[in-house]
């Protein structure tokens, strides 16, 4: 009897070319997509359409599946959280962990299914040297998305599947798509936060929350006021653009007074930093971090990895001393710990 596998489709090339590989492969496949948010880019009736269509043209059953409720729960209120006290989110991590490689689960265990599977760039494999399966690095480089999958659990893995995790370009699964005649092969990715799909993330917060302007100072860090901001919520590290300060030489925001209402701006130097703490931890290579241990640190989707030191300070928080200092290391990031292509696992930068 094949094996079952539950895969998430959002009526993209990449969802769509998982289907046909995992059925060329032998899989009893479940198209599967989730009603998420009203007029997102990822949920919406083109969406369903696309998907469902693929599915018919390969032969295979699709179900769409209302989550809305949990969405708003697990990734909207988290998003909304996040701002209101000067953290710069990624909710496409809060939406692995809760809805794909969460309910998702649920439901494919619900269904009979063995596995669950998504068009993310990753691997999982299982690791003799580790005697687990481990969540690794795909070969598409630039688009590995690995470091978007680290909180996801690591008892799961066993259970998921990454069918485009031998691909090194989307040109390659573009070809798939066109050469088996699927009507997404040319449909463009989404860029941006699937639920703030004209990417206005402050009309989003004002429209969706009980935040609203509230000017207050933007000031340097020995106090000196310099500018005017239009709400803390507007801001994240490192942003230099729309400050509206006229100065010799650049300035960033590298920092927020809540207290006083102020955002505090320094010039490049000042961005930097060798330390860094997360907590909301999850370990999936080892179950316990007993002493320092050397890794590759990214601390944001599109930065390069860093070599660090990570040691635990307490039962939920890492300490992460960077060999060189590295620039704009936000709060509500994510810090993943790369062992060469392996994930260690992560946590939320505090």
């Amino acid at each position: 009897m094949n094996k079952k596998v539950l895969l998430g489709m959002s009526g993209g090339v990449d969802s769509s070319v998982s289907a046909l590989l995992l059925k060329n492969q032998g899989y009893e496949v479940i198209g599967s997509t989730m009603e998420l948010f009203p007029g997102s880019s990822c949920c919406n009736i083109e969406t369903y359409i696309d998907a469902k269509n693929v599915c018919k043209q390969i032969g295979i059953p699709h179900f769409t599946y209302n989550y809305k409720e949990e969405f708003k729960k697990y990734v909207i209120d988290d998003f909304i959280e996040c701002y209101s006290n000067c953290k710069t989110p990624n909710p496409c991590i809060e939406c692995n962990r809760y809805l794909k490689f969460g309910l998702m689960f649920d439901k494919a265990k619900e269904l009979g299914c063995d596995y669950i599977a998504t068009g993310h760039y990753a691997k999982v494999e299982y690791s003799d040297e580790y005697n687990r399966y481990v969540l690794k690095k795909s070969k598409a480089g630039k688009k590995d998305q690995s470091y978007v999958l680290w909180n996801i659990k690591k008892e799961m893995l066993e259970h998921i599947i990454f069918p485009l995790f031998d691909f090194e370009s989307k040109d390659e699964i573009r070809k798939i798509a066109s050469d088996n005649n699927l009507k997404v092969a040319n449909k463009p990715d989404s860029e941006d936060i699937c639920f703030i799909p004209d990417g206005n993330y402050k009309k989003f917060l004002e429209n969706n929350s009980s935040l609203k302007p509230k000017p207050g100072n933007i000031v340097r860090s020995n106090g000196d006021v310099v500018g005017k901001h239009t709400g803390l919520y507007n801001y994240t590290i490192g942003q230099r653009r729309g400050l509206g300060i006229a100065n010799p030489v650049p300035l960033f925001v590298i920092g927020f007074n809540t207290l006083k209402n102020e955002v505090i701006v320094g010039e490049k130097d000042e961005l930097f930093t060798k330390e860094a703490y997360v907590n909301d931890i999850n370990l999936l290579l080892i179950d316990e971090l007993n002493e320092p241990l050397k890794v590759n640190v990214k601390t944001r989707y599109s930065s390069t990895e860093a070599p660090a030191t990570i040691s635990k300070e307490d039962d939920d928080k890492i300490k992460i001393v960077f060999d060189e200092p590295q620039r704009a290391v936000t709060p509500g990031q994510s810090a993943v710990f790369y062992l060469g292509d392996i994930v260690l696992g992560g946590g939320k930068l505090i």
